[in-house]
């Protein structure tokens, strides 16, 4: 029988459903690093792929990611080496969209503030940890794709935003039945908006696309939401404007350097409230997620046409 190596952790159900049809090694297993040597397909989800790695893969012939961003994977390599590289595109577009909300919400309100100081038992003097109403704000959404559009959705359905819009490569149609304003340029919407929520890849056009002139461009007292990825945020820039007074607050699901260190100097700050890039993490969007890479593998493996393949 083939072989498949499961790199990181994923739900019970990908593994069941692998095993039906593979040798699996999982995440678990000591020999789990020996995939180089044994693996004809292999289900990931942030473990990084890199050249020497698929050039010294024997036998591999599949990579399935889970999620959509593939910055992890070596693909001009990949190709290079004629091995099949899938993910799975759209399956947590809700789960994270629903982080994005919820990070948003407890930026602008305090949340995770009131909840470390009551633990600490501090004195709480209430109007000294005021908050921001959303209602009618203005929010700038970066990024059109499915998570974008769900975002977008909820901003407009739950708080009647006014949306501005920016993705250079969504159609011109796109968002047709949702009331916004788009804009051709992220300079036009940056000064503009009340909170500013990322949702696009991390390429090299997008490294760093907010910056040091960007941060200092929005309002002092906006906010700013991540959970795409964290390259996107030159976090150093984002440092020196947050020292300064700059931005009502920051919610982040991703960093630059994952899993954030300790000492990331970004725990300086109070308003800052972060997640360990979990927006994805929910029971029903793992289960779904892990059970699309194991059936692409599965096809894959089997010769089958496949959907989501990206090389």
């Amino acid at each position: 029988m083939q072989q498949i190596f499961i790199l990181d952790a994923f739900h019970p159900a990908g593994l069941t459903l692998a095993k039906e049809h593979a040798v699996v090694t999982n995440w678990s297993d000591v020999n789990v690093n020996n995939w180089i040597n044994e693996a004809d397909a292999i289900m990931v989800r942030m473990s990084p792929i890199t050249r020497e790695m698929i050039s010294k893969a024997k036998k591999l012939k599949v990579i399935c990611k889970q999620g959509v961003g593939l910055d992890t994977i070596d693909l001009d390599a990949a190709k290079e080496f004629n091995i099949q590289v899938y993910r799975t595109p759209g399956v947590n577009s809700e789960a994270v969209a629903e982080m994005a909300f919820s990070l948003s919400l407890a930026v602008c309100r305090r949340i995770a503030r009131f909840d470390r100081l009551l633990r600490a038992g501090a004195q709480i003097v209430r109007p000294d940890h005021l908050g921001i109403e959303m209602w009618g704000k203005t929010v700038g959404i970066v990024g059109m794709g499915n998570i974008g559009t769900r975002v977008a959705q909820k901003w407009k359905n739950a708080f009647q935003a006014n949306l501005i819009a920016y993705d250079p490569h969504a159609p011109q149609n796109a968002w047709a039945e949702i009331d916004h304003e788009r804009v051709n340029s992220l300079g036009e919407m940056i000064s503009r908006v009340d909170l500013l929520t990322l949702h696009l890849p991390l390429t090299e056009q997008s490294h760093h696309l907010i910056s040091l002139k960007e941060l200092k461009s929005m309002k002092k007292d906006a906010v700013l939401i991540n959970v795409s990825r964290g390259g996107i945020i030159d976090e150093s820039a984002l440092y020196d404007v947050l020292k300064e007074g700059h931005l009502f607050g920051v919610g982040l699901d991703v960093v630059e350097i994952e899993p954030i260190r300790p000492d990331n100097p970004l725990f300086e700050f109070e308003n800052v409230i972060f997640t360990p890039h979990a927006a994805a993490g929910t029971i029903e969007t793992q289960e779904r997620s892990a059970l699309q890479v194991a059936q692409q593998v599965i096809d894959a493996l089997a010769g089958r046409e496949t959907a989501n393949r990206v090389v």
